[in-house]
């Protein structure tokens, strides 16, 4: 059996707009969280992983980062999948402990679009048009290709607009117990599809927030865990799958999820029955639910059936995102995917606000990264309190 690996601290940054502050004060921010949240001093970390930092677009991500955090590491990885990049640093760093290299990997991510700007999705971006020919030529949008990913959706399944609407409604009513949403009011079906459409059929309350922020991890060898004295999470299945054109054969009605979840779940020696919550990204309503069917949670085509009556309530079959998501909390950097693996550790650690606690043993957290209507990165986490095996 391979080695136990543990996620023993967890932290989010409560901000959601920080106009007042550099990423790299909250990449700072963060990483001390996380820390204390472990109980582990600074100079115990020997490996550090983040992605996607906006003011370092020359490359040299961790090492700017690991230089501003004064971090001595001799592991170091900036896989960037977009959304979904630290979900796989999770696994990449459970990985480096059980070869060795590494005993204690921080993971920190931190961004201020909201600061900063960032278009909301109305005008073509160079990194969702990297194939000028098949894409930016046409007037490609972020928020566009998510439409056009539920629009042949609805054409092959019969999903519906209401369906979709019902994943935001559950999302709001998590979001009401959580004092650092931005978007803390509950929304019901019919507020969704009274909101303006976007990219037809995606209404405004289908499409995520924008805000400042980060998260961080502490990933660590079983040896350090018997040291600390703090509830730890276990690491019990990772996968990842990059998904693209394949030269035009392209179904945008499934994503990586279908690859990455199989081999989360064949690592974990589990499958999607045995999943008591799921942190799911949602930088659209249209992204949780070919997610909910990627990953097995229904047959393909049935995910709105499956998603109606609050099924994705923390009551409901399959809890889902209980600190209301990137839809109705924050979405820091545009990479939702360590919010996710947060609010994971929240649910199996008893520590998820008291109104949508779930009796958690196991969890699942979900990313994806870049856009599901082109090219796209999948990963996947499996998790579980302290005594799984």
């Amino acid at each position: 059996m391979p080695e136990s690996v543990y996620i023993a601290g967890a932290y989010e940054h409560p901000t959601r707009e920080a106009p007042d502050k550099s990423t790299m004060q909250l990449h700072a921010d963060v990483a001390v969280g996380a820390l204390r949240d472990a109980g582990i001093p600074k100079d115990d970390v020997d490996a550090y992983f983040t992605a996607g930092v906006p003011e370092m677009e020359h490359g040299l991500t961790p090492l700017m980062a690991a230089d501003y955090l004064g971090l001595d590491v001799a592991y170091a990885d900036s896989t960037d999948y977009g959304g979904s990049s630290y979900i796989s640093h999770v696994g990449h760093a459970a990985s480096a402990i059980r070869d060795d290299k590494c005993d204690v990997a921080l993971i920190t991510l931190a961004g201020r679009p909201r600061s900063r700007g960032q278009s909301t999705g109305s005008g073509a971006r160079k990194l969702r048009t990297v194939q000028d020919s098949y894409e930016r030529i046409y007037g490609t949008t972020n928020v566009t290709m998510y439409g056009m990913a539920a629009r042949r959706h609805m054409e092959e399944y019969g999903t519906t607009s209401e369906q979709l609407a019902e994943i935001r409604a559950a999302a709001s009513h998590h979001a009401q117990y959580n004092e650092h949403a931005m978007y803390p009011d509950p929304v019901s079906v019919d507020d969704v599809l009274e909101s303006p459409v976007v990219a037809e059929p995606l209404h405004l309350l289908d499409c995520c927030v924008i805000s400042d922020g980060g998260g961080a991890l502490l990933v660590v060898s079983e040896d350090v865990r018997s040291q600390i004295n703090r509830e730890c999470v276990k690491v019990l299945g990772h996968g990842e799958a990059p998904k693209h054109h394949n030269a035009g054969r392209l179904d945008i009605t499934t994503t990586g999820a279908v690859e990455s979840g199989e081999r989360a779940f064949t690592e974990a020696g589990l499958g999607p029955e045995h999943v008591d919550y799921a942190s799911i990204y949602d930088s659209f309503t249209i992204t949780v639910l070919e997610a909910i069917e990627d990953l097995g949670f229904c047959k393909k085509g049935d995910g709105g059936t499956f998603v109606a009556d609050g099924a994705l309530r923390a009551d409901g079959e399959l809890p889902f995102n209980t600190n209301g998501g990137g839809l109705c909390s924050n979405h820091p950097g545009n990479r939702g995917g360590m919010t996710k693996v947060i609010e994971a550790v929240r649910q199996l650690r008893g520590e998820a606000n008291p109104e949508v606690q779930v009796d958690a043993d196991i969890a699942l957290a979900h990313g994806t990264g870049g856009s599901i209507a082109t090219r796209h990165g999948a990963a996947t986490v499996i998790l579980g309190e302290e005594g799984t095996s």
